[in-house]
């Protein structure tokens, strides 16, 4: 079955595993979702990122990450561009996230990175999702 956002479908699984409080959430492999979960990594939103090899299948594993109290730490992930409506904003364009609260991952030509990196770098790209 071919999938035409794989995007929206990773966010959509990390939402669904966070409502119901799971530890973690499994899905397909792929570079992309692979890079925008390690950015997710870096700037505290989830624990751990792994590639699993399961039977001549590559599959993306994300440890999710909560509170001492119960609560998910990623209160709201947002598919902004997507394959019907690209977004694309300039480097003096770039938006910040719940006042810089959240983050926004950004296509870019110099590679995949945050809002905050794609200011300091100068540059723009597409606005992949939000997260905060």
């Amino acid at each position: 079955m071919s999938m035409s956002d794989p995007i929206a479908d990773m966010l959509t699984r990390i939402r669904n595993a966070l409502m119901v409080k799971r530890e973690s959430v499994s899905m397909p492999y792929s570079e992309l979702k692979f890079r925008i979960a390690k950015i997710i990594e870096a700037e505290g939103y989830v624990t751990k990122v792994e590639q699993i090899q399961e039977a001549n299948k590559k599959r993306l594993h994300i440890q999710l990450k909560y509170t001492d109290e119960g609560k998910a730490v990623i209160s709201k992930l947002e598919r902004v561009s997507r394959p019907g409506l690209r977004v694309y904003k300039g480097c003096k364009e770039v938006p910040r996230v719940m006042e810089n609260l959240g983050i926004a991952v950004i296509s870019t030509p110099l590679g995949l990175m945050t809002d905050a990196e794609a200011r300091r770098k100068r540059t723009g790209g597409e606005i992949l999702c939000n997260i905060w």
